[in-house]
């Protein structure tokens, strides 16, 4: 499974085709299935792609269908609770029970990707297709969901032994397919969800927030009345504090505190909707940002936007009648603070929807996961995409931008719909999930994934020595505008002129968003130290306002020709 000549077929596939042995028709059809992905599969591997996979666990008794990492280094990760049987139950004592039933089955667990161990977790409302955050402290705030937890805010705290505490009425709407983004004064916004054109905040702290504020921006960009597929829209806080929001094709900016569209953007050209059902993603590309002596201000500092993958409109009204359309392959970058910004096009080596969209501790990103024909839903898409892309968004002449894309090495396990990604502190991407079907199916033709497998990117493969970080001065702490200090380790001679350092805020990832997902280069002072004990020195300066890094706990990297050094937690408090 880690080598890129070595193939295995899933667990639930194997499973699938023990259960079918009494049927040879379906045993046929999944043995032609598996094997033609096979031969397809070995026929990729034969190229020379880079970055190898590793499976860390054959099943953690539930498919990871939301996930987040805490700055425990814990990975929490839940489906639905209406899911029927998990294969993971409750310890003792905690099962759920109501007048009809008890139901002792876990839908959520916490996972520790050095140990591999999992911790069953106690949720007791419905999530499926919910969102969350993480807050100042490092709480993870999860909101929305189905029926009667589609009001309901959660939380759940790195601390050992902790389990979810639920808000039964910590929202003022129904929220399903909502999403949420930290703002600059640490409150949570949250947009959107299944015919609800409103946002709201949470925690709900003052008498501003006990109130809905309309949005209509997300009614005026359904394609259709009958198919609400703007749900799950876009959102990345601008430099300026302002919220960009994008749903289907186009982007508007907010000024969310006095529930105003300041900024309408053009229509992203192509024809194609790249929001749920017509799932793209989206990132936030790096924020470089200025030394605190730089004249301009920083307010104006640049933010870009990419936005990959999706299908036409009607995509997914196709697929429920059998026709699988091709998903888009186009890319769309918008600098959203630009006088007349204008949509730049690209295009992806490789169709996608459903794709996850992932910042890498260099810059770069990584397109992972999906497929390459129908939609997102149950039993709508076909032609899984097993092999991730790169994209570099910097350093290659726009004269022949496609070449910031590479096709890396394939995974074995098709990744579909609900299935997650998000980057861990080792700089190793951890991907989970994929369930196509109503419930836990595992002899479907894309049988449900219970399995976490972890992608290393080409950077983790290198011949070059891996930097280590020391020390962080001030600490674990860090003041907004405050100087940084890192002391680092690398063998042989640095290269003064190729090292940076930068910093990402965690996401919380499901259906294709990296919701809150942000990464900084910060700026640096001049020239990389020796210290006397033949260690180096970099030193540069924390962001300068909440507006470029809202306050909360950040991965803070190295990196050196390259190749970054494992992450270390940093807090920045207002």
């Amino acid at each position: 499974m880690s080598g890129p000549h070595s193939y295995m077929l899933s667990n639930s596939t194997i499973f699938a085709m023990s259960k079918a042995a009494m049927e040879p028709k379906i045993l046929v059809f999944l043995l032609l299935v598996s094997y033609s992905s096979v031969l397809f599969n070995l026929a990729l591997c034969a190229q020379p792609y880079q970055g190898k996979w590793k499976l860390l666990k054959r099943s953690i008794g539930i498919s990871a269908m939301h996930m987040a990492l805490l700055p425990n280094e814990r990975i929490v990760t839940f489906d639905r609770t209406d899911f029927g049987p998990s294969n993971i139950t409750l310890p003792q004592g905690k099962c759920i029970k109501d007048l009809q039933s008890s139901d002792c089955f876990a839908h959520s667990v916490e996972f520790d990707p050095a140990t591999r161990a999992v911790r069953p977790l106690t949720i007791l409302s419905d999530t499926w297709c919910s969102s969350g955050a993480l807050s100042q402290d490092g709480t993870l705030v999860q909101s929305g969901g189905y029926r009667l937890g589609e009001k309901v805010v959660r939380y759940f705290k790195p601390c050992m032994d902790c389990d979810w505490e639920e808000d039964k009425n910590g929202l003022l709407s129904p929220r399903w397919y909502a999403s949420n983004q930290i703002l600059p004064d640490g409150k949570i916004i949250v947009v959107g969800g299944r015919y609800q054109f409103t946002y709201e905040f949470i925690p709900k702290a003052s008498s501003s927030d006990q109130r809905l504020y309309q949005l209509p921006f997300l009614k005026e960009t359904r394609y259709s009345p009958l198919v609400p597929n703007n749900l799950y829209p876009f959102l990345h806080l601008s430099t300026d504090g302002n919220l960009f929001v994008f749903a289907n094709d186009r982007g508007i900016l907010l000024d969310y505190v006095n529930n105003k569209v300041i900024r309408t953007y053009p229509v992203m050209p192509g024809g194609f909707s790249h929001s749920y059902p017509s799932t793209g993603s989206s990132v936030l590309l790096p924020l470089k940002l200025l030394s605190t002596d730089n004249e301009n201000n920083t307010s104006t500092q640049d933010a870009e936007v990419l936005i990959c993958g999706g299908t036409p409109p009607d995509s997914n009204e196709k697929a429920n009648i059998g026709i699988f359309v091709p998903a888009s392959k186009s890319c769309g970058r918008l600098i959203i603070t630009a006088a007349s910004p204008q949509w730049e096009m690209e295009e992806m080596p490789i169709n996608r929807v459903m794709g996850d969209m992932i910042m890498l501790p260099t810059g770069d990103v990584l397109i992972i996961n999906g497929a390459a024909k129908g939609s997102a839903g149950w039993g709508v898409s076909r032609k899984p995409v097993l092999n991730p892309v790169l994209y570099r968004p910097a350093d290659t002449p726009s004269s022949d931008k496609n070449t910031r894309f590479e096709v890396l090495s394939p995974s074995m396990i098709p990744r579909l719909y609900h299935s997650t990604a998000h980057l861990l502190s080792d700089g190793r991407v951890l991907v989970g999930g994929s369930n196509p079907n109503m419930n836990y199916n595992f002899s479907a033709l894309y049988p449900t994934e219970l399995s976490l497998e972890a992608f290393y990117p080409p950077y983790l493969s290198s011949t070059k020595p891996r930097p280590s970080i020391l020390t962080v001065r001030p600490g674990l702490k860090l003041g907004y505008k405050e100087k940084v200090s890192l002391e680092f380790t690398v063998e042989g001679n640095v290269n003064q002129g190729d090292v940076y350092v930068t910093m990402v805020a965690p996401s919380f990832t499901t259906h294709s968003i990296a919701m809150n997902q942000r990464l900084l280069v910060l700026a640096l002072d001049e020239g990389v130290k020796k210290t006397p004990s033949g260690n180096y020195l970099v030193e540069g300066n924390a962001p300068e306002t909440a507006a470029l890094a809202p306050p909360g706990f950040y991965q803070l990297f190295l990196v050196h020709e390259g190749i970054p050094s494992k992450g270390t937690w940093v807090h920045i408090k207002q």
